[in-house]
């Protein structure tokens, strides 16, 4: 029987386009058992990006724009809805999404009709495009360097959330508003999606002038209060120096797919291991996450990352400062003309900002996201999500993440026109 379906699957889907981790779904499937999961499901966790919002019948666009770098990013547009709102107007609003640490534009997506995001501002109104951070399945493009091009293109991933932040989003963003004709969008980012907003408007605070509002869903900026036990595996990261690392060739996370593969399939199947698993996974109350979604969410993610996103982030850890990356003394004398990386400077960013945070994100505690509300100028809402178990992946993947967000983002959005 599981034969059967995943062929007939595989089948519908020989000619389009593959999630970052199809391989490793099938082979996770054929280990796990197909039978427990629908066709869709399946069918879903196998198809990328375009071709999943094609099957769901509503438009799509891709887009290539080239930093001043030369990395040629994908952007992904949802112009209108397939049921309401669901014919061209050039006088939509706009609302950019930014994904987090190792994610996509799928983040935004894989939930389906009715129930992710992306489709819901589609469906309310809005003209929805979404960003894919430099060095991610769909912006591992460069015009000179090749992301798997071994130690002759190691430089291709010398780049953390302060490039995202300082070189992509700029580009992205004016991209989007020479396509759309609209002077103003709105932004929302959630976790890394948040920090590279704040890098944006910190170090061109020209561009506060092009937004209409910043939803800020659980912003990682400040790890003061922060607790979560897997940070004190991240924090060192700061002491180990970028030079060592590209030296052995580390310059990628969860980049290796067929480790990912090999270790999922061998540990997350049955048994106490895939307990651990799936509380890697998701880390939260099992009653708001459907397991039977699992082979379609290890189908989008992760999606890659630079390991200096993980050491700035690791240097945020150790210093409890939302400042540039810190390279050796000399280097920093060179980059930023002071042995020390200075601070972001969170007065520029004036933005109306509305925090959403939930109280068990373990990554994004609650109280340092109030310490960001209190540096930033500009704060229009501070907004707990209502439901207590609610955490950092709820705001992408919980099952009832439109009762208890999207709907009331959308609304704040709105309130702009």
């Amino acid at each position: 029987m599981f034969c059967l379906l995943l062929t007939c699957v595989l089948v519908a889907a020989a000619s389009a386009g593959r999630s970052p981790h199809a391989d490793y779904v099938e082979e996770y499937l054929k280990a796990k058992g197909a039978g427990r999961y629908s066709d869709n499901i399946i069918e879903d966790a196998l198809l990328d990006i375009p071709e999943l919002v094609a099957k769901y019948g509503y438009p799509f666009e891709a887009h290539s724009v080239t930093t001043t770098d030369a990395y040629i990013l994908e952007v992904h547009r949802i112009p209108h809805g397939r049921d309401q709102n669901n014919t061209p107007n050039p006088n939509k609003p706009v609302a950019f999404l930014m994904h987090g640490l190792y994610s996509s534009s799928a983040d935004f997506i894989v939930l389906g009709p009715g129930s992710a995001l992306a489709y819901l501002l589609a469906e309310a109104g809005f003209d929805v495009w979404l960003g894919n951070a430099r060095g991610n399945y769909y912006s591992r493009r460069h015009q000179t360097l090749n992301p798997d091009g071994g130690r002759r293109d190691l430089d291709f991933w010398r780049f953390s959330w302060d490039e995202i932040g300082n070189l992509d989003l700029p580009v992205v963003i004016d991209y989007v508003i020479a396509t759309t004709g609209q002077p103003k969008l709105h932004y929302i980012g959630h976790s890394q999606g948040g920090t590279t907003f704040l890098v944006l408007n910190s170090l061109n605070p020209e561009y506060n002038e092009k937004f209409h509002s910043f939803q800020a869903l659980a912003p990682a900026a400040f790890f003061i209060y922060n607790e979560d036990p897997s940070y004190r595996i991240l924090a060192p990261l700061e002491a180990v120096l970028e030079d060592t690392l590209f030296a052995l060739g580390v310059v990628e996370i969860l980049g290796n797919r067929e480790f990912f593969t090999w270790f999922s399939v061998n540990f997350c199947v049955d048994g106490v291991t895939a307990d651990f698993c799936n509380e890697i996974l998701y880390r939260g109350d099992p009653e708001f996450y459907n397991t039977t979604m699992t082979p379609l969410l290890l189908g989008h993610a992760p999606a890659g990352a630079s390991i200096l996103q993980m050491i700035h982030y690791g240097q945020s850890i150790n210093s409890k400062k939302f400042r540039r990356f810190n390279y050796l003394p000399i280097k920093n004398i060179e980059v930023y003309g002071r042995p020390t990386p200075p601070d972001y400077d969170l007065n520029r960013v004036t933005v109306p900002t509305y925090l959403h945070y939930g109280y068990a994100d373990l990554q994004a505690d609650y109280r340092d996201i109030n310490y960001l509300g209190d540096m930033l100028p500009n704060v229009a809402g501070r907004i707990p999500v209502p439901r207590e178990s609610f955490n950092h992946l709820d705001f992408i993947w919980g099952i009832d993440a439109k009762a208890q967000l999207y709907d009331k983002l959308i609304e704040i959005m709105f309130s702009y026109h």
